[in-house]
């Protein structure tokens, strides 16, 4: 009597076992999507905007040659496309919570594809000029937008691995870019810099819409008008001025008044926005204090990454005489050691915390920068390379770890307006730090009475900008001891 019981008992726990086993296949799954293809499809859109705007920097002399223009004059090349991204920056958090963020993704990279064939299709400096303008203000949803997907549908315990896969195009694009552009040039013209984008685009839209989890739009406030144009004149105002500072053929005035714009412009839009929940820029986010050292810190040592490729290609093809392809083969090394970091950074952040590794690791990034300042035409190329992979390795692991930061006491409301905020100060120390790196290196050659740069000229910029960086502790020792605690720990 009691064996049909027992059948029926142990057939019940085999049913629970096997859909425990089914819910742990499901819950792996799941969290192989969330950490891994998510975020490797947004990067690879991410990836597009950050190549291609790194690689035509190599591309300006075939262009200035091919367009019949003065090579100078090609920076303006750059400087639109800059331009367009940090006015356009302001906006795109309000469009993604409008009409969803998918759905913008989506256009953004439509429309940066539709913009890089007509750059490559440009046959006057004008009609390139024009393309730029459009692919920056495309260009500038594709990251803010990606990372925002990321934001709302992955949990917070798993934010730091998704965000290390999002973030290493940021660490990989402006390296490997030099090395694309000048095997582009040399193998084929400048305009396959601008067309390669386009499978890349193809590939890229196919995979969000077939994988990217559709975020829904969010309640939006009335668009603030008055504040992106204030913040887009100032910042745009800032970049132009200090992009153009040494430039014999820009007058000082024009100069003098771009800056002292930039100065009113930023002022104003602090007036009109404190106290205002519809301020495209929330100031209030500066409020909380993992936000405000990410951001604000953050920017301090976001100096040495956005100041990394300028001084590297300046130190290795213009003071050692390396060419072009040869420099870009070495400096990769930086973005090899990016790429290792991805499976390190959320078991350091677990076992030490996120104060702890942003200041030892913010010690160790500035030594090694510093570090590069040593290097000479003698230096072997296996210890140049070492270090540069070191260097890339750390540094990638600091923006990695501010880029959670930032994030980690934000509600699901404030997402879309943390993600704009982020963006913009990212954005423009990345403009900031190239020009300021090229504003050093020419008081250094002034301060020397050297007549071109050389490698007593170049190495001293090195130690320089890591001691600047190290401003940054002064947010980031501030830090609770646990900061950042729910990026870490799964939620019970």
């Amino acid at each position: 009597m009691s064996e049909q019981p027992d059948k029926i008992i142990s057939g019940d726990l085999a049913d629970d076992e096997a859909a425990q086993a089914a819910a742990a296949l499901d819950d792996r799954r799941a969290r192989l999507v969330r950490g891994w293809i998510v975020p490797s499809i947004v990067g690879t859109a991410l990836l597009m905007t950050t190549l291609n705007a790194s690689s035509v920097v190599t591309a300006l002399p075939a262009m200035a040659s091919d367009l019949a223009a003065e090579p100078l004059r090609l920076n303006i090349v750059i400087t639109a496309y800059l331009l367009a991204l940090v006015v356009f920056l302001p906006v795109s958090g309000w469009l993604a919570d409008r009409f969803g963020a998918k759905r913008l993704l989506m256009v953004a990279i439509l429309l940066f594809a539709a913009a890089s064939a007509a750059c490559g299709l440009a046959q006057t400096l004008p009609q390139l000029i024009a393309a730029r303008l459009v692919q920056g203000c495309a260009g500038a949803m594709v990251a803010p937008v990606g990372r925002l997907i990321l934001l709302r549908s992955t949990p917070r315990h798993e934010l730091v691995g998704a965000l290390s896969t999002l973030t290493m195009p940021s660490q990989f694009g402006p390296l490997a870019g030099p090395l694309l552009g000048g095997a582009v040039v040399t193998f084929l013209s400048w305009h396959w810099i601008f067309y390669l984008n386009l499978p890349v685009a193809v590939a890229a839209l196919w995979l969000v819409r077939a994988y990217v989890p559709d975020v829904p739009a969010q309640p939006v406030t009335r668009i603030d008008w008055k504040g992106i144009a204030l913040m887009g004149v100032g910042m745009g105002a800032l970049i132009y001025a200090l992009d153009n500072v040494m430039r014999d053929d820009v007058p000082a005035v024009l100069l003098t008044g771009c800056a002292v714009a930039a100065v009113v412009s930023m002022v104003f839009y602090w007036l009109h926005a404190r106290g205002r929940a519809d301020a495209v820029v929330d100031l209030s986010l500066f409020g909380v204090r993992t936000f405000n050292a990410a951001v604000i810190g953050g920017a301090f040592f976001r100096l040495i990454p956005g100041a990394t490729p300028f001084l590297l290609a300046m130190l290795i093809q213009v003071a050692f005489g390396m060419s072009a392809f040869e420099a870009g083969l070495m400096t990769f090394m930086t973005a090899v050691g990016s790429l290792v970091m991805k499976a390190t950074a959320p078991p350091i952040l677990r076992r030490f915390g996120f104060r702890r590794v942003v200041v030892v690791n913010g010690l160790i990034t500035a030594a090694i920068f510093a570090s590069y300042g040593l290097f000479s035409p003698a230096t072997p190329h296996w210890l140049v390379m070492v270090a540069l992979a070191a260097g890339g390795f750390f540094r990638a692991l600091q923006f990695t770890s501010t880029s959670g930061l930032a994030f980690a006491d934000m509600s699901d409301a404030q997402m879309g307006r943390a993600t704009t905020a982020s963006a913009i100060v990212q954005h423009l120390m990345q403009s900031v730090s190239t020009a300021l790196a090229a504003i050093l290196l020419y008081a250094l050659m002034t301060a020397s009475d050297a007549a071109s740069l050389t490698t007593a000229t170049v190495t001293p910029s090195f130690p320089i900008i890591a001691l600047v960086s190290l401003i940054s502790l002064a947010w980031f020792v501030r830090l609770p001891g646990d900061a950042g605690a729910a990026m870490t720990t799964r939620a019970r």
